[in-house]
């Protein structure tokens, strides 16, 4: 018996061996993450979307008395709460507690930093919006109208570059932070769908959004602006690509972000006057 064991052994620790050559040579290579974390990101939207509707179906009631294109964006919402999840977490990482953006360092520009993994977790990020943009593309405009489209774009095109030049990473997490507020926006449309607007955890929602758009998507883009003020002389040293997209794109998202907080405010004393 152990002689028969030891070839199937031997021929398993061969294949064991060339999984591993295959994962360090390639997929976790620094040339190749770019593009495996892209995949991967894809993958996962594919993956979450799949959980989503399969535990929607078995355990939640309101699902299945939703419409077909309401059941897509109830996925479609899973896909970007679990995208959201995962990159505010490591956007606050990288901003606020790794040293690798920190001004303490002296090793290079600040603009210029980087490392694989935040690389890699820039390159999740890009095959989320490419999956995003096009659901909301395919079922035009079912899932978002040309806000979404320009935002998703804007945003898409402004990691990809920052992931595969490696200039802006800290800007680009910066701006990724807002991302925090998506689990918010999604569960008050949850919420909406299972017959629950009327409810306190329908309010509660919408007094937690208006101050997590406040923080995250206001103050926080006057952050950015202020750091970009203070950083200038290294903002200009980027290629001019990257020089315009660290003063577009948070310029423009930032302008979007002030006209749907206006909505949000709106929406919020609507919901606060029915109370009384």
């Amino acid at each position: 018996m152990a002689a028969m064991s030891d070839p199937t052994a031997m021929a398993f620790k061969s294949y064991q061996s060339k999984a591993e050559v295959l994962v360090k040579d390639y997929l976790i290579s620094e040339p190749f993450i770019p593009y495996s974390s892209v995949f991967g990101g894809l993958l996962a939207c594919k993956m979450v979307y799949d959980l989503t509707q399969l535990i929607s179906t078995f355990y939640l009631k309101s699902y299945n008395g939703l419409t077909k294109l309401q059941r897509i964006e109830w996925n479609n919402r899973g896909i970007s709460t679990v995208h959201a999840v995962f990159i505010s977490a490591m956007s606050l990482y990288f901003v606020f507690w790794s040293d690798l953006f920190s001004d303490r360092r002296s090793d290079g520009l600040v603009i210029f930093r980087n490392s694989p993994l935040s690389t890699f977790s820039l390159g999740v990020s890009v095959g989320y919006f490419l999956a995003d943009l096009g659901m909301i593309l395919w079922l035009y405009p079912s899932l978002g109208g040309m806000e979404y489209v320009i935002h998703h774009s804007l945003s898409g095109i402004a990691v990809a570059y920052s992931m595969f030049s490696g200039e802006g990473q800290l800007y680009t997490y910066m701006v990724l932070i807002s991302e925090v507020t998506t689990p918010e926006i999604n569960m008050r449309w949850f919420l909406d769908m299972a017959g629950m607007k009327r409810s306190n955890a329908y309010l509660i929602n919408g007094v937690v959004i208006f101050f997590a758009w406040l923080i995250a998507r206001i103050l926080l883009f006057i952050y950015i602006f202020n750091h970009v003020y203070l950083h200038y002389d290294e903002v200009m040293q980027m290629h001019v690509m990257g020089y315009l997209l660290v003063l577009v794109v948070p310029s423009a998202l930032g302008i979007m972000n002030l006209m749907w907080f206006a909505k949000i405010v709106k929406g919020l004393k609507k919901t606060l006057a029915k109370r009384q």
